[in-house]
């Protein structure tokens, strides 16, 4: 049993045939699906697809890519939208300096809205982090200043560093299809040392799609191919590491239930 923590479900590529690339991913041994929002005019979507899939859930919240245009979105919208009975995260949020799609500042204030929402509700944040880390660690370890809250670092590519920076803070690490790649091997040796009640796997689908799939649309089905190549890497069995992130998946989000 493996569970998608991480996708795209209304994205092109997969929105258009939407219940067949859920049956694939069954049919593969995923038996759940975070269906995640990365702007405010998705939320609704992605609620429905909750609502009528019993398998899947919802996240409501802004990337950093989309900052700019939801300057003014207050705690007031997030928590409004986050007491649905299938939303069971805040997020994707977080700081991209890779792309600067966004003004830093404004990335940076939207990203303490969510936390103060996911302190408040209880829900985990869900954070992007890209060419970021130094702002990403300091807001993180101000916020935690003023209250925990439950947090994870999606499809995680960061330095070994800001790893442990994380773990020491009590955040989950996800992990995506990147792993796999050939030059991934810092990744690789810092799967080895997440601890066994920190780690989740995730497609980030319709991107970034495993290895044997490269160059193709990435689906929530190859879940089970970075699953395998995640316990090859820490010497376990996949079956042992579906119980495991499958588990870790439930105690972080814990208004997670089957319909």
């Amino acid at each position: 049993m493996l569970i998608d923590s991480h996708c795209h479900l209304e994205y092109e590529g997969l929105v258009e045939d939407q219940q067949a690339v859920l049956a694939r991913a069954r049919a593969a041994g995923i038996k759940g699906f975070l269906n995640i929002s990365t702007r405010q005019r998705e939320w609704d979507r992605v609620v429905d697809t909750a609502a009528r899939e019993p398998d899947v859930w919802a996240s409501i919240g802004i990337h950093p890519h989309e900052a700019d245009q939801h300057a003014d979105l207050g705690e007031s919208a997030l928590r409004e939208a986050a007491a649905h009975p299938r939303v069971i995260g805040i997020g994707e949020t977080g700081l991209d300096y890779y792309y600067d799609k966004s003004d830093r500042d404004v990335q940076q204030a939207l990203f303490r809205t969510h936390i103060a929402v996911a302190r408040e509700t209880g829900l985990p944040i869900i954070i992007h982090t890209r060419n970021a880390e130094g702002d990403t660690a300091r807001i993180l370890e101000e916020e935690m200043g003023k209250g925990a809250f439950p947090a994870l670092i999606h499809c995680f590519t960061a330095s070994a560093d800001f790893g442990r920076k994380v773990l020491d803070l009590g955040l989950t690490i996800s992990i995506s299809g990147i792993v796999t790649f050939k030059n991934a091997k810092d990744l690789q040796d810092f799967v080895k040392t997440v601890p066994e009640d920190r780690l989740l796997v995730e497609t980030d689908s319709p991107f970034l799609a495993p290895v044997p799939h490269r160059g193709r649309k990435c689906e929530p089905a190859f879940t089970a191919d970075t699953a395998a190549f995640v316990a090859t890497l820490r010497g376990i069995s996949v079956e042992h590491l579906g119980e495991v992130t499958t588990r870790n998946f439930f105690a972080l989000f814990t208004k997670a239930h089957y319909a």
